[in-house]
């Protein structure tokens, strides 16, 4: 949060900056009249009780109402400023949280796509999120701040990323066992990049080229995974979890748990909850050749 890339994360690091200063400052000047007093004080035989009502009045209500009212008036400032972007969004997209991923969806583009966020650089993005479940929470912190997402109330918001690059998000409201490993990507990059991977999501997937690939089709489909996931062009239609037809070209699996490797990937196929105890995706009993071909197959899908 303190290298921010964005016009939102920018004024919340500039604020929580000028908070720690304040903070600080009150910090330096407690501590050093404690010291003093130690050091410097006078022990009369009579105690003094009276007076010192104008140093409680001023140190202790005016000075603390005026640092508080000017640090209000800092977030409603932020909250007016940051409400609405500065032109018009030309990306809308979709969030859908659920136990414990991440689905989304692009829907003027048609696509649909899970745990990573692509958006063109310098351009503000429409959000709105939504849950499947329970209360989660949409946190980038070098993008923007967070917004809940909250059951039956569409939340809208929206970023804009300076620089192209990978940044990390994170369920930032508790949502259960797994809410620590429910992480996800929002991956900034040009504008003629973002149309070209927009343009290959809208793709259906990718016709098996090699016999392996297609006995993992045709296990997939067979098995109980058709019944939870989509891989669109096949006749996988489940949507239980995430959408899977270009899931050979993410960089992570299992909402940011783990790299997509073919090693992870099959360890993840064959027992998800030995990886991410908890989700809703039951063990696998597939043989060992089966499994290589449904990985295989999985990972070709860019």
């Amino acid at each position: 949060m303190v290298a921010p890339d964005g016009p939102k994360s920018r004024f919340v690091t500039n604020a929580w900056w000028i908070l720690t200063g304040v903070a600080a400052f009150v910090c330096i000047v407690v501590i050093a009249l404690a010291v003093g007093a130690m050091l410097f004080r006078r022990r009369p035989k009579r105690v003094d009780t009276e007076g010192g009502q104008r140093q409680v009045v001023v140190f202790g209500l005016l000075i603390p109402a005026v640092v508080l009212a000017a640090t209000f008036a800092l977030s409603v400032t932020g909250i007016a400023v940051n409400a609405n972007p500065p032109s018009p969004d030309r990306v809308t997209v979709d969030v859908i949280g659920h136990q414990w991923w991440w689905g989304v969806k692009y829907p003027d583009a048609g696509v649909v796509t899970a745990n990573e966020i692509h958006v063109p650089t310098g351009e503000p993005v429409r959000l709105r999120l939504t849950t499947g479940d329970v209360i989660h929470s949409f946190w980038v912190p070098q993008i923007m701040p967070k917004m809940d997402l909250i059951p039956n109330r569409p939340n809208t918001t929206w970023f804009s990323v300076d620089r192209s690059g990978v940044y990390r998000g994170q369920c930032a409201e508790y949502c259960g066992l797994e809410h620590a490993h429910m992480a996800f990507e929002v991956i900034a990059q040009p504008r003629a990049e973002f149309e070209k991977w927009l343009h290959r999501e809208q793709q259906t997937a990718a016709t098996p080229s090699t016999a392996e690939q297609q006995r993992g089709l045709s296990v997939f489909e067979s098995s109980s995974c058709a019944t939870c996931h989509t891989i669109r062009g096949t006749t996988a239609h489940g949507h239980v979890g995430p959408d899977l037809t270009h899931v050979g070209s993410r960089d992570k699996l299992a909402a940011g748990t783990i790299p997509n490797t073919f090693g992870n990937m099959a360890g993840w196929v064959a027992n998800s909850q030995a990886i991410k105890p908890g989700n809703k995706m039951p063990p696998q009993s597939l043989s060992p050749d089966d499994l290589r071909a449904v990985v295989t197959y999985l990972q070709s899908l860019e």
